[in-house]
């Protein structure tokens, strides 16, 4: 009798010590919300080995328990489109709910090297796609400076391709996709010589390789030829005649006054089975390098006709005149500049729009690095209503998740609440979070993010960045040949 009772007692704290040890990580009592389930109730969320195991309105016991009654738990935000990949940029889009941080639109011009310099030594996830403007100024002997990703204005953007440098590029980009890319990358606007077949073959490639392209379109002018509307037509014909799948970045900057226009356009090839998505990012104005083939003569006009003044430098708030942009334009040293040429009435239009994902284009120098997710929750969702809060997760994580799936099945797990989900959660207070970066500020991070999981490792805690963790991982494409 003593030996059964002295076993019973013995099976008791061992199940009770069992149970305190079921899950790494409790998120007890928040306002759980998955966009693809629909699910927006109170649950409690059992973390173990970077993943979601369990969610459910029963008390849950774990090696630490962090309760965040009264706060929502979301998915971490997916942003598609970050250019800074440096560690400053890593804490502030951690503080604005970002778990995973891509380098699509143009990409790493090498992308083994992007990847070997970030592994185990990252904040937050990562990713790049394959850089079409990279092995083109390769094709044209005059590689991208080390830490620069686009080519300065001279011959790799101004010259047409000859059909051997076309085999080269295309050489090039194979061998960055089988390094593990996610996409092919092509700023075309940087590019501007090359030609229509050029592009194509590119959209081919992708196609072959089963990934989407990543694209800033040719020109935002409003006015034809080399409209907005051209631009945006372009690259949908592109993957109508390839058949891969097609991301139109920053339509926002891209399509100026005419972005709603454009986005009838991409409805119109969704409608019709392409594959075609788009992202902005909620600022009225942009960010590029002064010295870029985007300021080659014509500028003026395909901004939307504005002058020197609309361009401002971020570090000293200097207005630019005719001198200043020629010396800058001139340099061969890589400068960012400001460029205000979009209206806050045509973002408040495009933001909400359904098919738009938030995406930051986020660059040291702008408060989008900073402030882009936090200031459509507080501005969109809390103070004009103009988007409900599950369809702003939605546009934040689960699109990005489906729009990467193309390239990635890590992309499957990421982007929901779900069980057997990875655990990149944001958990924050959707009555004080709020963006804090200004032109003036730019790195301003955000408030109202309590706690950032990626892969179950806790980096932001009670509002602050927890110092010396690197959990985030690389993001990779298929690294298969065409077949």
């Amino acid at each position: 009798m003593y030996k059964l009772m002295f076993s019973l007692i013995v099976l008791a704290l061992s199940t009770t010590i069992s149970s305190a040890q079921q899950y790494d990580l409790v998120l007890d009592g928040g306002r759980v919300m998955d966009p693809e389930s629909g699910l927006d109730a109170v649950r409690n969320v059992g973390v173990r080995d970077g993943k979601i195991v369990r969610i459910t309105p029963e008390a849950l016991s774990g090696r630490r328990i962090i309760h965040v009654s009264g706060l929502v738990v979301a998915p971490g935000f997916i942003d598609l489109h970050q250019h800074g990949q440096d560690m400053d940029s890593q804490r502030v889009k951690a503080l604005d709910g970002v778990t995973t941080a891509l380098e699509l639109e143009i990409g790493a011009p090498d992308v083994a090297r992007f990847l070997k310099a970030k592994e185990g030594q990252s904040l937050i996830n990562y990713g790049t796609s394959a850089s079409h403007p990279a092995a083109r100024a390769l094709a044209f002997g005059t590689p991208i400076p080390a830490g620069e990703i686009l080519p300065k204005s001279g011959a790799a953007t101004d010259q047409p391709t000859t059909p051997e440098q076309i085999a080269q590029i295309e050489r090039r980009l194979r061998s960055e996709l089988d390094a593990g890319a996610l996409a092919i990358g092509m700023g075309i606007q940087y590019t501007p010589a090359a030609s229509r077949l050029e592009v194509i073959d590119m959209f081919r490639l992708a196609a072959k390789r089963r990934v989407p392209v990543y694209t800033h379109v040719r020109s935002l002018n409003r006015v034809d030829p080399g409209s907005a509307i051209e631009s945006v037509s372009e690259v949908i014909a592109a993957a109508a005649i390839s058949g891969a799948p097609l991301h139109i970045v920053h339509i926002n900057s891209s399509c100026l006054s005419e972005a709603v226009e454009c986005l009838s356009l991409i409805e119109g090839a969704r409608a019709r089975g392409l594959d075609v998505t788009t992202e902005a990012y909620p600022y009225i104005a942009g960010m590029t390098f002064i010295n870029s083939a985007l300021f080659n003569p014509g500028w003026q006009e395909k901004e939307g006709g504005i002058g020197y003044g609309d361009l401002v430098l971020p570090a000293t708030g200097e207005h630019l005149t005719k001198e200043r942009f020629d010396e800058l334009h001139n340099s061969t040293t890589p400068r960012t500049v400001l460029v205000f040429s979009n209206s806050q009435e045509m973002i408040d239009k495009v933001i909400p729009h359904p098919l738009v994902m938030i995406a930051s284009d986020g660059l040291p120098g702008h408060p989008r690095n900073a402030g882009t997710f936090s200031r459509v929750l507080a501005q969109y969702v809390r103070e004009k209503g103009t988007i409900t809060l599950m369809d702003a997760l939605r546009k934040m994580s689960l699109m990005p998740a489906e729009m990467l799936e193309d390239s990635t099945v890590a992309a499957r797990k990421k982007g929901r609440i779900q069980e057997g989900a990875d655990a990149d959660v944001v958990v924050f207070d959707l009555s004080t979070i709020s963006d804090r970066a200004t032109f003036q500020k730019p790195m301003e991070p955000s408030v109202g993010v309590h706690y950032l999981l990626v892969a179950g490792t806790v980096v932001v805690d009670e509002g602050k960045i927890v110092p010396d963790l690197f959990p985030g991982r690389a993001l990779l494409g298929p690294m298969e040949h065409e077949q």
